[in-house]
C-alpha cells in the first residue's frame, strides 16, 4: 500500500460512515420521508426515501472528490505548497459533510428536528474551521476569497485572507452562540446578516487594498 493511499484511508472511512448508517436504518425508514424543514423545524416537503442515497452521495462523496481533483486541475499548482494543511482542511470538510449527512438521515427517520438551530451551529463550526485555514490558503481559483483583486496580486490575497480569517472566526463563533440562545426566527435573520458580512466585507476589503497598492505604485 503506497503512502498516498494510506493517508487517504481515514478520510475514505469517514466518507463511508453515512452509507453504513443509512444501510442500518434503511428498513426502519418510511417510504415517504421529510426532505425539507422550515426555520421553525416544521416539515414542508416530502419525498421518496431513495432520495437519501443521493443526499449521502452529494455531501461527503462529492466534497471528497472535489478536494482530490482541485490540486490536480489548479493551473497555479499552489495547493501542494499547503502540504499537510490542505489535507487537514480536506479532512475537516469531509468530516463535516459526513456528519451533516447522518444528521439528515436521522432526522428523516425520526421525522423531526428537535432543535432546528442545530444546523446553524454546525455551519458556525464550519465557518470557524474555514477561517482558521484562510491564512494558509495559497492564491488559487477554487478556494478562498477569489476576487479579481486577490487573484491579481499576491499581497492583496495574503492581506485579504489574513483579515477574512479573523472575520470568519468571529462570525462563526457568533453564529454558534446565536444558535443556542436565540429564538428560531430571530436566529435566521442574525445568521443571514453574519453570512452577508463575512462574504461581502472581505470582497470590499480586497478592492480597497488593491487600489491602495496601485496608488503607491
Amino acid at each position: 500500500m503506497n503512502l498516498t493511499l494510506r493517508r487517504e484511508l481515514p478520510i475514505i472511512g469517514i466518507v463511508l460512515i453515512p452509507f453504513i448508517y443509512l444501510t442500518f436504518l434503511w428498513n426502519k425508514l418510511p417510504e415517504k420521508i421529510p426532505t425539507h424543514w422550515n426555520y421553525e423545524g416544521e416539515i414542508d416537503h416530502w419525498g421518496d426515501k431513495y432520495t437519501l442515497i443521493g443526499m449521502v452521495f452529494l455531501l461527503p462523496v462529492l466534497t471528497y472528490l472535489l478536494m482530490l481533483i482541485i490540486p490536480k486541475i489548479d493551473p497555479k499548482k499552489r495547493m501542494d505548497i499547503m502540504g499537510g494543511k490542505y489535507y487537514q482542511l480536506k479532512f475537516a470538510l469531509v468530516l463535516f459533510m459526513s456528519f451533516l449527512a447522518m444528521f439528515i438521515v436521522y432526522s428523516s427517520q425520526s421525522q423531526t428536528i428537535a432543535k432546528p438551530n442545530f444546523i446553524f451551529a454546525l455551519i458556525g463550526i464550519l465557518i470557524v474551521v474555514m477561517g482558521n485555514y484562510f491564512k494558509v490558503i495559497q492564491p488559487n481559483y477554487f478556494l478562498g476569497i477569489r476576487t479579481p483583486w486577490t487573484l491579481e496580486n499576491k499581497e492583496v490575497w495574503k492581506s485579504t485572507h489574513t483579515f477574512a480569517s479573523k472575520l470568519w472566526f468571529i462570525g462563526g463563533l457568533l453564529i454558534m452562540v446565536g444558535a443556542f440562545i436565540l429564538p428560531n426566527e430571530i436566529n435566521l435573520v442574525v445568521f443571514l446578516f453574519i453570512i452577508g458580512l463575512i462574504v461581502i466585507v472581505p470582497m470590499v476589503y480586497s478592492y480597497v487594498k488593491f487600489k491602495g497598492i496601485e496608488t503607491l505604485v
